[in-house]
């Protein structure tokens, strides 16, 4: 029964989320009409069919049962309901279709708007409530780089530094996954080795190995320092101390914490290990337990090394504007590669499904934070995701009112009937095809 209670959290932070971004979308085109003078007869927040509603003055508010989407009816115009009885009569002054049509584009873009602008007050304030925990580059002494994974494949060596990517130099480790960089297009890490500089090109599939492979994890920038002896333990009993650095286990060197706990747990017996303190090199003896293979020493803690950045109101407002450019730019050139065939299609796209289960993972990782930090990032692929110039979509009436600008004269209702149509259709195999993707997905992964 435990995964009755795990589905019912993750739909509820789904739902939340949900709630918080399609009530802002639709609230910036209900906002936009008002500020016109058009009328609005519907505010709907969810799809039919209705659970409940209320009128105030000409609108109607509604909240549906169907929770991925909502609407704002706005009269003269012709939307998800494909309404068309007003076409015959003479357009009314508060309608859609009697305002100009830079004012009908500033109402079509005030949804994608107010997305952007709710992903930068997200992020503008989970940096002034939490700050920033940053890792500095020059407190790592080097990376451990496994002999079978992505890393290494790539190039890059055990006591590498990195240094750079693309053309920026990394000041935090944080930096190195910077969404708006590993899509870039010619993707490039810089590293120091020996006291040069080395250029690294990851494999054209790179980013769809991250979706499966380890890629610079955290453990492998561990030192070789001891940070605690535990009590009653072989480590103790060898004469280990906290501070000391292990150099070597059975003469084969040791640079990082991840070859150390290698070699002990495959040891069948004593341990001549090569231990450094204050500048003095010793060899102490130890037996690894035998029902566990372990020696009682604990790594040198990074969270030590973290430093805390704090944002004033405007230094967060600033922080907030750049995540909400990192975001924005990395899933527009994700998006690019997803539709050029750079990555897969299977690995990368994600429907309801998925998106649910980050949107828990994130919450159950960071709490309120990870919340409200994948709600900004949802809030910012939704943007995107309305300005693909699909009819039905913000974009495909956008590029409507484009034509109509440019050549003076507006579709006809046959057309743009018959394309709203085809829209639907296609919105809804996308729908399909991302949905029994995420469930396959599930599967394969379960």
């Amino acid at each position: 029964m435990e995964w009755i209670g795990s589905l019912g959290s993750t739909l509820l932070v789904f739902a939340a989320a949900i709630f918080i971004l399609v009530s802002i979308h639709e609230l910036g085109h209900f906002l936009a009409a008002k500020w016109f003078g058009m009328r609005v007869d519907q505010f709907s927040i969810g799809f039919p069919p209705k659970i409940v509603g209320f009128r105030r003055g000409e609108t109607e508010y509604v909240l549906g049962a169907t929770p991925l989407g909502g609407y704002v009816k706005i009269a003269g115009m012709i939307d998800e309901t494909m309404d068309t009885d007003f076409v015959d009569q003479e357009p009314a002054e508060n309608e859609f279709r009697s305002k100009p049509v830079w004012q009908r584009m500033v109402v079509i873009l005030a949804g994608v708007i107010f997305n952007m602008i709710l992903a930068w007050v997200i992020y503008t304030g989970v940096s002034y409530v939490y700050g920033e925990d940053v890792l500095p580059m020059d407190t790592i002494e080097g990376i451990y780089i496994p002999e079978s994974s992505l890393a290494h494949e790539m190039g890059l060596r055990s006591g590498d530094r990195i240094v750079g990517v693309n053309d920026e130099d990394v000041t935090y480790y944080n930096d190195l996954f910077n969404p708006a960089q590993l899509t870039n297009r010619n993707l490039t890490f810089w590293i120091e080795r020996n006291g040069e500089r080395v250029e690294i090109t990851p494999p054209s599939n790179f980013l769809d190995r991250l979706n499966d492979e380890p890629f610079l994890e955290m453990g492998w920038v561990l030192p070789n320092r001891i940070s605690n002896v535990m009590d009653d333990s072989p480590a103790e009993a060898a004469g280990l101390q906290s501070g000391d650095r292990i150099l070597a286990v059975d003469g084969e060197p040791t640079g990082w914490w991840v070859a150390i706990t290698e070699r002990i747990q495959q040891a069948e017996g004593p341990l001549e290990l090569q231990v450094e303190r204050d500048g003095e090199i010793m060899t102490l003896s130890v037996t690894p337990d035998p029902e566990d293979s372990l020696i009682g020493i604990q790594a040198h803690d990074l969270r030590s090394d973290l430093e805390q950045i704090e944002y004033g109101v405007g230094g967060a407002v600033v922080a907030g504007a750049v995540e909400t450019s990192d975001t924005f730019t990395g899933i527009l050139q994700g998006l690019q590669k997803l539709f050029t065939g750079q990555i897969s299609v299977r690995e990368n796209l994600g429907g309801p499904v998925a998106i649910a289960n980050v949107t828990r993972q994130a919450t159950d990782r960071g709490g309120m934070r990870g919340f409200w930090g994948i709600t900004a990032f949802l809030s910012v692929t939704l943007a995107i995701m309305n300005m693909l110039p699909i009819p039905a979509l913000d974009g495909g009436h956008f590029m409507f009112l484009l034509y109509e600008g440019i050549t003076r004269r507006e579709p006809s209702v046959k057309v743009r009937m018959a394309l709203q149509q085809i829209g639907f259709v296609l919105l809804i195999g996308i729908f399909i095809l991302v949905t029994f993707n995420d469930i396959l997905r599930t599967i394969s992964g379960s």
